[in-house]
């Protein structure tokens, strides 16, 4: 079950920018506990547009608003949209129109990063420490606040979400402070300021505060910022001429559908926020970027096509962190999840931000690759939204 909706979006909203985000399960996970998942073939067939269609029709309704998908690989293609560009004027969605791209952007960091290991200025293997010991100031009091001291923080373990950094501070009502500007280093200190939730390496949380550490690291060993070097290194060699962050600026540049958020009224009944604006500089380098299905496709293909990386990061995507022994098994590799849908093997990844939810996904052999967008009306909602279900299950069947 959701919870209930609040009507400051208090609640239903601060999971969301405090970067514990859930990831919304598709399938049971089978990964093995060991390091890099083997590929396999998955799918040989053309996509199914019949079931596709069916998947994005009737929109608007109660739980989106809009939908844009694009289905690829070698056997095929498939290109659809419903739904409405907004609820005023009812014209038809715009397929080409940007939306946020929430957690999806924690890839195109991983492979900055990745692109820099390769080239030997980043070391996978030193803790983030060594480059930024700024961030880690050890304890006032040693004795009393011992619980609180970070051990060496290796990079690698910013990429697969496994630092044992916690989760910072944001604001307490996200929707109040929507044209405010959190700066990522705030965040940064907070979540230092709460200690380590358990060794490096350890466990395995998805949170975004690695992430958002991650671009304060590529920033250090570049002497750039964050957007401009994933801009000259992905966005311009792929021509994602519709990707960009848009820092403080709460707007979404060209055209876009408007993205709504449900509401719960004092009288139990519900209505739609217009969501659309909102200021997500918090979000930085896990999850401030502004994309298209078409950008997200290309830049999809080339991943896991082997065009951004040389095989050995592009091998370290793909590996599952060993952990622990007794913790659950490690189901994200530096970057993407490693599922199971409709018992085909898959590396996806997820974004959600208020009034959309997005995910790129291909299957490990490359044969499909599946973009979406769809304007959900609870996008940071528990539980998977149903016209996100029907797209996956109909496009990697």
């Amino acid at each position: 079950m959701k919870p209930p909706f609040r009507a400051a979006l208090a609640t239903a909203l601060v999971l969301g920018l405090t970067g514990a985000a859930a990831v919304p399960a598709l399938a049971q996970a089978h990964a093995p506990s060991t390091s890099a998942v083997s590929p396999a073939a998955d799918l040989h067939t053309r996509p199914n547009g019949d079931a596709l269609r069916q998947a994005i029709e009737g929109l608007p309704n109660a739980d989106a608003t809009a939908a844009l998908v694009r289905v690829g690989g070698k056997h095929g293609a498939w290109r659809g949209s419903s739904g409405v560009h907004d609820l005023v004027t009812h014209r038809e969605a715009d397929p080409h129109g940007r939306f946020r791209a929430g957690s999806t952007t924690k890839i195109v960091t991983a492979a900055v990063a990745l692109q820099l290991a390769a080239e030997g200025r980043l070391d996978l293997d030193k803790p983030v420490q060594h480059y930024m010991p700024e961030l880690f100031p050890r304890p006032a009091d040693k004795d009393k606040d011992k619980d609180k001291e970070f051990l060496p923080i290796p990079v690698r373990s910013l990429l697969n979400y496994t630092s044992g950094l916690q989760a910072g501070d944001g604001f307490d009502d996200e929707y109040a402070h929507r044209f405010d500007t959190l700066d990522p280093r705030t965040v940064v200190a907070s979540a230092v300021a709460e200690g380590p939730q358990h060794a490096p390496g350890a466990e395995q949380h998805y949170r975004n505060i690695g992430y958002t550490v991650l671009g304060l690291l590529i920033e250090r060993v570049t002497g750039d910022s964050y957007a401009h070097q994933a801009r000259e290194r992905i966005f311009k060699p792929l021509r994602m001429r519709d990707t960009y962050f848009p820092g403080t600026d709460p707007r979404i540049r060209g055209p876009h559908n408007r993205g709504y958020q449900k509401v719960e009224r004092p009288d139990g009944t519900t209505r739609l926020v217009d969501v659309t604006e909102w200021n997500q500089y918090d979000r930085f380098a896990a999850g401030d970027m502004i994309s298209t299905t078409a950008d997200l496709e290309t830049f999809t293909q080339a991943l896991f096509g082997g065009k951004l990386l040389p095989p050995e990061q592009l091998k370290e995507i793909l590996t599952l962190p060993r952990l622990a022994p007794g913790v659950p098994a490690a189901t994200f590799g530096a970057g993407p999840q490693y599922t199971k849908v409709n018992g085909k093997k898959v590396w996806l990844k997820t974004g959600a931000r208020h009034g959309y939810t997005n995910m790129i996904a291909a299957s490990e052999d490359g044969s499909r690759t599946l973009v979406y967008s769809v304007n959900a009306t609870d996008a940071k909602g528990e539980d998977m939204n149903p016209v996100t279900q029907r797209i996956v299950q109909a496009a990697l069947s």
